[in-house]
Order: C-alpha cells, then structure tokens, then sequence
C-alpha cells in the first residue's frame, strides 16, 4: 500500500491542493453571506434567498471539499518520507485543521438556526469569525512551507 502512495504522491498533492482551496473558499464566503442575511432585516424575500444560497454552497461546495480535503490530507501522512512525527510542524498543522474542521461544523450549525428562524448571532459576531479560517490559513500554510 505504501508503494501505491508513493507512485500517487503528486497526484495527491493535487488533490489535496484543489480540494483545500475549494474548502477555503466557502470558509472565507459563507460568514460573510451570514452577515448579509442578518443585515438585510426582514427586506421581502431574501431570506429563502440567502438559505438557498447558504444551504448550496454548504452541501455541494464546501462538505465534499472538506472530506476531500481529509482523504488527500491523510492519504499524503500515510506516504512514506513525507511526515516527520518528531517535529513540531505536523502538529501544529493538524491542530489547525482541526480547529478548520470545527469552524466549518459551526458554520454548518448556524445554518441549521437561520432555517430554523433561531439565528442570536450578530453580524459582528459573524464579521470576526469570518477572520477563523485566515487565522488558520496562516498556521497551516506557515507550519509545512517553514516545517518549524
């Protein structure tokens, strides 16, 4: 199996790659279509708009993004030579796409409340965690390209 990961290793890179970039994107827009929804009041017929809108990119954007995300992400630590147990830089990768991983399961959750007529969250509330994932962004991306 190990030789099978490592003839794949470029390909999955790929993979890993556009799948993250995919997951990226919904976590920076999807906050910021929160706070629109909130902001618009009660403006006539927007509200089924924005659910539309939010429910899609959850589902057919950003959750098949993150699994794939998982999958190439797992499939490259599995890959003979590539992660170092012994050094800093995975784990605090992997803290940070946990916490990326949470993020995305509460965002999931306030969906559930706008459907549900239940949202209590400001739009500055969602304003500031729409800053999460560039917070984490940072980490990750510093903790494999420096490997500290």
């Amino acid at each position: 199996m190990t030789d099978l990961l490592a003839l794949l290793y470029p390909w999955t890179k790929v993979g890993h790659i556009v799948s993250v970039i995919a997951w990226m994107a919904g976590l920076f827009y999807l906050p910021r279509l929160f706070v629109y929804h909130v902001e618009q009041n009660g403006v006539g017929g927007l509200d089924a708009v924005f659910q539309t809108m939010e429910r899609r990119l959850l589902r057919a954007i950003m959750n098949p993004a993150m699994i794939a995300t998982w999958i190439f992400g797992l499939m490259l630590v599995f890959t003979p030579g590539i992660v170092d147990w012994s050094e800093i830089w995975p784990w605090t990768k992997a803290a940070a796409v946990l916490a990326m991983t949470w993020f995305h399961h509460w965002l999931g959750r306030r969906r559930k409340d706008f459907a549900a007529g239940l949202n209590q969250v400001t739009g500055r509330t969602y304003r500031m965690m729409n800053e999460v994932p560039t917070l984490l962004l940072i980490v990750i991306v510093t903790s494999v390209v420096v490997r500290f």
